[in-house]
């Protein structure tokens, strides 16, 4: 089958690498952050259009272009008509969630970041709303106490490309059964950035682990401020040290190991720069 390829970041590069080996690609598309998708494809000799499709932009790029399938992996850009009506045959997507639960973007930080216990893949056809399209198959994918956004996103590596491989087969053998979806039962959210990251101390000690780990390295990392400089912190767990219930919430308590009062306990903290150590530990010797 001919194949037209929407991919960014890390996954898309994956399943491009892996399409590349033994299918017919027509054609690439990414955004202009991807560098290296844009460089393999030059290697490759692959026909690469980089930038924002939408609004008739990828007109003259796709016109006369005969493909199969067109496929969207971690793309960056919502899909219009144009290209969705542009294959023979499907437009299909995958998505880092168990649709219709977390449409929109990074949805796995989101499911750690709430405490999920699950998350998963998501192969579904691609319509005019986001994340909406019937689904073809799902992969679930269990969400350890340890796991972080990054730890994730490796046992995502794992598995995009052979969904994307069941989903081609069954397109080529015509057994393809997509499902609609209940939107009743769908969730949104939206896009991160690394400003997203301050922790609020007033909230349980569950949720601050859990917001940590989800935007732990090699993601920019969960923060709070000190005299006006911003600490990175890089992993935490919980403590049983004791505190006063009037204690303020982020107050730290000790600094071997550092420990910080939450409305519902304590949490030992791991600071991403070490060199932020000695601001901590002023802290809390002038009772601040």
């Amino acid at each position: 089958m001919k194949i037209g390829l929407m991919v960014s970041g890390g996954l898309g590069l994956l399943t491009l690498r892996d399409l590349c080996a033994d299918q017919n690609l027509i054609f690439v598309m990414t955004d202009r952050r991807s560098t290296d998708i844009i460089e393999y494809c030059s290697q490759k000799r692959l026909e690469c259009y980089v930038g924002n499709p939408r609004n008739g932009q990828v007109s003259r790029f796709v016109e006369k272009k005969d493909i199969d399938v067109l496929i969207s992996v971690n793309y960056q850009f919502l899909i219009e008509p144009e290209l969705i009506n542009l294959p023979k045959k499907h437009a299909f997507n995958l998505h880092g969630s168990l649709l219709p639960k977390y449409r929109g973007r990074t949805p796995h930080v989101w499911a750690i970041i709430n405490g999920e216990k699950e998350t998963g893949i998501t192969a579904h056809l691609i319509d005019e709303g986001c994340d909406t399209g019937k689904i073809i198959e799902q992969i679930k994918i269990p969400i350890h106490r340890t796991d972080t956004g990054a730890s994730i996103l490796q046992k995502f590596n794992n598995e995009y490309p052979r969904l994307v491989r069941s989903v081609l087969r069954q397109i080529e053998t015509e057994t393809l059964n997509p499902i609609p979806q209940d939107n009743s039962k769908g969730t949104y959210y939206g896009k991160r950035t690394p400003e997203d990251g301050m922790i609020n101390w007033d909230w349980s000690k569950e949720r601050i682990y859990n917001w940590i780990r989800a935007q732990a390295p090699p993601y920019p990392g969960a923060f709070t401020f000190l005299n006006g400089k911003k600490i990175t912190i890089r992993s935490s767990s919980f403590s049983d040290l004791g505190f006063h219930y009037k204690d303020k919430n982020g107050i730290l308590l000790s600094t071997n190991p550092l420990t910080v009062k939450t409305c519902n306990g304590t949490l030992e903290i791991e600071l991403l720069n070490s060199d932020d150590f000695s601001l901590m530990e002023l802290n809390i010797l002038l009772g601040k």
